[in-house]
């Protein structure tokens, strides 16, 4: 056996087979990396929940809260119940992708078996919030029946 042929066969061979795996290695981080940092900056906008307080223009509370779930009347009263998504300021959500995004990098890709899932998980707060209105469509009084403020 000749030394020099066996390390150049080696060499030739050991180079196509590393290439192979980073290549692969690459496609399987690529189709990985993203998911829990697109999740994390596409998570709910947190809603300004000072507008149900007393005296606020009903048009208000719809553009923050979203169209109501329920409206009726009591009492001679407008009565509305709207259900959302309680989500999280601009730089929680960014702070949360930049943290997901290094963690994909620094584990080439591994931390999306944990991030995905996490993201998916503390997606934001489902709440229900019953207003009432007053004559003027102004609100009258407010309370929330699920989700915490």
């Amino acid at each position: 056996m000749n030394s020099k042929t066996d390390m150049h066969r080696f060499n030739k061979f050991s180079w196509k087979e590393v290439a192979t795996h980073f290549c692969l290695a690459g496609i399987v981080c690529i189709s990985l990396e993203g998911c829990s940092v697109y999740m994390a900056a596409n998570q709910p906008s947190q809603k300004d929940l000072s507008v149900i307080k007393k005296g606020t223009e009903r048009s208000l509370v719809i553009s923050e809260l979203g169209v109501p779930k329920v409206s009726e009347e009591r009492n001679e009263q407008k009565v509305e119940i709207y259900m959302f998504k309680q989500g999280y300021d601009g730089l929680v959500k960014t702070g949360r992708a930049v943290f997901h995004g290094a963690a994909d990098v620094f584990t080439l890709g591994l931390w999306e078996i944990v991030g995905t899932p996490g993201e998916s998980y503390f997606d934001g707060t489902d709440m229900t919030i019953e207003v009432t209105y007053d004559e003027n469509n102004k609100v009258e009084s407010s309370r929330i029946l699920k989700g915490a403020d």
